[in-house]
């Protein structure tokens, strides 16, 4: 037993408590040098942000010394050291103004404001991300503490991610969207405060010693108030968390759904998007070419509860207009660019492809049905393309010895109406 619990003691290969509190201290202070390279970080880190490079973003958070005044509140609370406490918090403090403000001027003046995926990630944190900034300061703490440091540093100040949240609460500022503000100001009060919670716990396990005696009430009340604080933001977090995986579980059942009703009856999806933060939920979804009548999309709302995909609706994109600005506002939202001239194309390619028919496999199916037809062609015929009284007639030219008689060309009438599922069908002979 005893091998075991000096296999795992860390006090083995500490380093000297006051040369550890000596550095804790000596990193606490915002001036001079310190302040230049914050501001310098959060603008690196907002350039990141802005062009959606992870690894600038990740370098930014490397050359940050934010870490410095949160660990140096984590000894302040551990030893009892008030004025080591009031001094980081007073540091802390400046830091966050200054890396706000540099922030904030910085996206208001980026000709680039749309919002990116790394942005949109520090807008709404969760319990994982109290994990993450709890065992990376218990990390972070027990490196310091060590004689010989390692390389845990540089990986505590990417895993903990102090700089991105500020930048994101810069970014809200600037655009006047207060969601993005709080939410990242959030997450950033989530990584100070249980960084500093995991600093108090290893200098008591440690025994660091207390600088002032405190009575039982001081104390109690430092612990009344930690775990004040931990419920506070644990709360929302669990909330945030569940949220993430009612979504997840939701787009599982969206998948479930399309790929039963579509996918393995052989339609082509050409586009999907899911809502699920409107009410109701919706689905858009379109087609290559399959085109759906009014009864089938009402059929398939119904089938939606039968996947557990209540308070939703299907909306099938049929109009290759809608369809444009969907994709359009999709690329937009994923910080994806496109020019008009090439939305221009994919329309005109989409146009081409709902026109065109596979004459070659239709002909095939066709001399079944009619052997006398020897070639056949076919194609969709838009009228009024702009207008309410929009009409698409699939015009079908064959040829044969012999013209159809009247009951032959119902017949083929029928059946291509219903190949197609179109309401207008146009047979002509080739002369």
């Amino acid at each position: 037993m005893n091998k075991v619990v000096n296999f795992i003691d860390l006090h083995s290969g500490e380093e000297n408590k006051k040369k550890v509190l000596d550095n804790v201290k000596s990193n606490i202070s915002f001036r001079g040098s310190n302040l230049w390279i914050l501001a310098c970080a959060i603008v690196v880190a907002s350039v990141g942000l802005n062009v959606n490079s992870t690894a600038v973003i990740i370098g930014a958070m490397l050359i940050s010394p934010l870490m410095g005044p949160i660990i140096g509140a984590g000894f302040g609370l551990g030893i009892y050291d008030f004025n080591l406490l009031k001094r980081s918090l007073k540091n802390l403090l400046i830091a966050t103004v200054v890396s706000l403000l540099v922030s904030t001027i910085y996206f208001f003046l980026s000709p680039f404001k749309d919002t990116q995926s790394e942005l949109l990630a520090r807008t709404s944190p969760n319990i994982y991300d109290i994990f993450i900034a709890f065992f990376g300061g218990l990390v972070g703490v027990i490196a310091i503490t060590r004689v010989e440091k390692g390389n845990p540093i540089p990986g505590v100040a990417i895993a903990t991610a102090l700089m991105p949240p500020l930048c994101t609460a810069g970014y809200g500022l600037a655009l006047g969207n207060f969601k993005f503000f709080f939410g990242a100001m959030y997450l950033y009060t989530i990584n100070c405060v249980f960084i500093c919670i995991a600093t108090f716990i290893i200098v008591k396990y440690l025994k660091y010693p207390i600088v002032k005696q405190t009575d039982v009430k001081t104390e109690k009340r430092v612990k009344y108030m930690i775990s004040f604080l931990t419920l506070v933001l644990i709360v929302p977090s669990v909330f945030f968390a569940y949220q993430l995986f009612k979504e997840k579980k939701y787009k599982q059942k969206v998948e479930l759904f399309l790929k039963l009703e579509f996918l393995d009856k052989g339609y082509t999806v050409l586009y999907k998007k899911t809502q699920f933060t409107s009410n109701p939920k919706k689905i858009d979804i379109a087609f290559l070419r399959r085109r759906l009548d009014k009864d089938e999309i009402k059929e398939l709302n119904v089938k939606l509860k039968t996947y557990e995909l209540n308070n939703t609706v299907l909306n099938i994109i049929q109009d290759t207009t809608d369809l444009k600005q969907d994709i359009l506002n999709e690329i937009t939202f994923n910080n994806k660019t496109m020019s008009e001239k090439d939305l221009i194309i994919a329309k005109l390619q989409s146009q081409i492809v709902s026109l065109k028919f596979d004459n070659n496999a239709i002909l095939g199916e066709t001399r079944i049905l009619f052997p006398e037809i020897a070639n056949i062609a076919i194609a969709n015929h838009v009228f009024n393309e702009n207008k309410e009284n929009r009409k698409v007639i699939t015009v079908v030219l064959y040829e044969s010895k012999n013209d159809l008689d009247t009951i032959e060309k119902k017949k083929l009438t029928a059946w291509l109406k219903n190949k197609f599922k179109t309401d207008a069908v146009e047979i002509f002979k080739r002369q």
